[in-house]
């Protein structure tokens, strides 16, 4: 076949592909208010112990705010105290010791996440109130702020060694030069050979903590020695992604599933018996629907906790929404229509962002069919190009809806978060 012939016949699979990638389209139901509410009365189970919220963008100002109006609900009506993040672990303690004791300010200790998608005034806003919030309510009343994922180093790092130097001087500079060379920017640079010595030394590090425990805890708190315990894990697991990168987003989910997990128990013991936690909706979805085929964090917490784990999905119809826009990291908005029978049987609701209830909504024929049919559902990561409007497949999910979650939050018209520079 010539090569005219080929790239024809490729531009009309390409122009096939995208005239149907729409299909799915439904139609709006009848007395379609009666199913929803607002974020404010949304309904959990008393038995739920772990609320997952969903994002189906990074950048949308709608889905960033939810963070907020979601956890608001929970802290007056679920007596939730626990705020987790698709966030750095070390980075988030940052921000729990300025929202706990008022070390920083908002924009330095969500710079500290470095991560750009939360470079943001909603996040910055988050981040104040809940600061504010612990100002005004009694010591027990507090809410504490984390981070579960480990992809970075440089805080986790930090606060290890800021530890070892009050238990075990001698011991922590030693490991702090085998680790000097060692940093959120330096880690992508290193060999496999460096890579596996880091981890060595990580493995060390956890090791003397567990052999050095009892002499550990006479000069330090429980809690303190917990914390360098999880700052160690968490920099063997940015070290693993690293050296298993075919396998990066099944190790990924693992380890986000597990880190939420030691969080969750870690809080129990404090008396905290339910926590929320917020990132993209193929993280927190139950049957690791994703096409690149990983097990989805939702998943492993499904097998985990069972009826305990309620997960909150997120939806649009329409989105403009900011996004990297190519390798060199600069960013750009992208405008994408989404329809699927879910969102589209919403569609004749006046409000642009409402609460759905699967369990309520299944008193409804149409909309009991529709949660219980495969449904292609948004599903934006922090990586765009304009071309993947052309297949649904680049920027949704096929999913069965009261499968994957138990609800959903629709926003009708979501709009873009815009990025700082922070200082």
């Amino acid at each position: 076949m010539s090569f005219l012939k080929s790239c024809t016949l490729f531009i009309a699979v390409i122009a096939f592909t995208a005239l149907f990638s729409g299909c799915g389209k439904g139609e709006p139901i009848e007395n379609a208010d009666q199913y929803i509410s607002t974020v404010d009365l949304m309904d959990i189970p008393d038995d739920v112990e772990v609320i997952g919220l969903g994002e189906a963008t990074h950048g949308n100002i709608e889905f960033q705010e939810l963070k907020k109006q979601v956890f608001e609900t929970l802290i007056k009506k679920e007596n939730v105290r626990v705020f987790i993040l698709e966030g750095d672990f070390g980075g988030g303690q940052q921000i729990n010791n300025y929202i706990v004791n008022g070390e920083g300010t908002a924009e330095a200790v969500v710079n500290s996440l470095d991560y750009s998608i939360y470079k943001t005034k909603q996040m910055m806003d988050l981040v104040q109130w809940m600061h504010d919030y612990n100002e005004s309510v009694k010591e027990d009343e507090k809410i504490r702020f984390y981070g579960n994922d480990m992809q970075r180093y440089d805080f986790s790092k930090k606060e290890l060694f800021a530890y070892y130097a009050g238990v075990n001087k001698e011991v922590a500079n030693k490991y702090a030069e085998q680790l000097n060379h060692v940093s959120n920017e330096t880690m992508r640079e290193l060999t496999t050979e460096k890579l596996e010595k880091v981890d060595d030394t990580v493995d060390d590090i956890i090791g003397d903590l567990q052999s050095n425990k009892a002499e550990y805890l006479e000069k330090s708190s429980p809690e303190d020695f917990a914390f360098a315990t999880a700052y160690a894990q968490n920099m063997k697991q940015r070290a693993q992604l690293f050296l298993n990168e075919e396998n990066y987003t099944h190790l990924r989910d693992q380890y986000l599933a597990e880190n939420l997990q030691w969080i969750i128990e870690y809080e129990k013991k404090r008396g905290n018996d339910k926590v929320f936690f917020t990132g993209h909706n193929g993280h927190v979805e139950k049957t690791s629907a994703s096409a690149a085929g990983y097990k989805s964090m939702g998943n492993y917490l499904d097998e985990i906790y069972g009826t305990k784990y309620f997960a909150i999905g997120t939806d649009f119809i329409n989105s403009e929404f900011q996004a990297k826009s190519d390798d060199s990291g600069s960013r750009k908005v992208f405008t994408v229509e989404n329809h699927n029978e879910l969102v589209d049987a919403f569609s004749g609701v006046e409000e642009n962002i409402f609460y759905v209830d699967f369990e309520m909504s299944r008193e409804s024929a149409e909309l009991e069919t529709i949660l219980s049919s495969e449904q292609k559902m948004a599903n934006i990561g922090d990586d765009f190009r304009s071309w993947y409007k052309l297949l649904k497949m680049f920027y949704t999910i096929e999913m069965v809806p009261d499968q994957a979650y138990d609800s959903i939050i629709i926003v009708k018209n979501a709009t873009p978060t815009k990025m700082f520079e922070l200082n």
